[in-house]
């Protein structure tokens, strides 16, 4: 059988909920980061800022503990250009389908057969599974996972270019081995 191990982080954004609390109707829930959160965020993060943070969680219980959310996050933040080194801001508009699953639910073992499965389109599809324990579902937690997960690991600024000497296209690798050995048009 296997284990799940499972290491409780200091969570720098925290906004604890308990499922219990979550009925037969649906229940609105706003998590909004002050400046020390969002600043140990943006560490996290490894970006220079996040000037707004701010998610409207809308939860509502499925079936055995089972909480299924919408996450309506809006958030500013600051990145690093890949191409001209300057930091930007980026504005961010995301919704996210979420399900907060007891830690208990999540721990069987699959079966040999499961493990043998095929990643379908539908399966990535699927809301994430957010395991939670002693009745707290964490939505902070929550909310910042989804802006790490939602951040572009590439930024680039809208007016960006590469330099002329970058696109060049006579500047091909093999171009100075074909000069050597004579090639023609080989470049």
């Amino acid at each position: 059988m296997r284990k799940l191990y499972i290491t409780q982080m200091q969570e720098e954004l925290s906004y604890p909920v308990k499922a219990a609390q979550i009925k037969d109707n649906s229940q609105i829930f706003t998590v909004s980061a002050n400046e020390a959160q969002r600043a140990a965020l943006a560490a996290r993060c490894a970006i220079p800022g996040i000037s707004r943070l701010e998610g409207r969680f809308t939860l509502h219980h499925e079936r055995s503990g089972i909480l299924a959310a919408t996450l309506i996050m809006n958030a500013s933040v600051i990145q690093i250009c890949v191409v001209t080194l300057e930091p930007f801001e980026v504005t961010i508009q995301d919704t996210a389908a979420l399900r907060f699953v007891p830690e208990a639910a999540m721990r069987h073992a699959p079966a040999d057969d499961a493990l043998d499965e095929d990643i379908t389109p539908d399966a990535l599809d699927s809301p994430d599974e957010i395991p939670y324990t002693n009745d707290i579902v964490d939505l902070g937690a929550a909310l910042a996972e989804q802006l790490a997960l939602i951040l572009d690991p590439y930024p680039r600024k809208p007016s960006a270019a590469l330099p002329d000497t970058a696109t060049d296209g006579n500047a091909n690798p093999f171009a100075a081995l074909a000069a050597r050995f004579n090639k023609p048009g080989a470049a």
